[in-house]
């Protein structure tokens, strides 16, 4: 049968959070300066089929009207 666990296990106002282990150091943060990367082209292949697939819609839009 199941058991509530004791209350020092459960949380609560008894329960506390031990603090951070260097957490505030000036030494956090990236070990590296990162370079720009190559981010433009991956982008630029998304803009072209987002603007594919617009123009498409358009299209088909004005192909409903006429």
């Amino acid at each position: 049968m199941w058991q509530r666990p004791p209350r020092h296990e459960r949380g609560g106002a008894g329960c506390r959070t031990p603090p951070g282990e260097s957490s505030t150091a000036s030494g956090t943060g990236p070990h590296e300066t990162r370079t720009r990367g190559w981010a433009k082209g991956p982008m630029a292949v998304i803009a072209v089929v987002v603007l594919m697939i617009a123009a498409f819609f358009l299209a088909y839009a004005l192909v409903l009207l006429v």
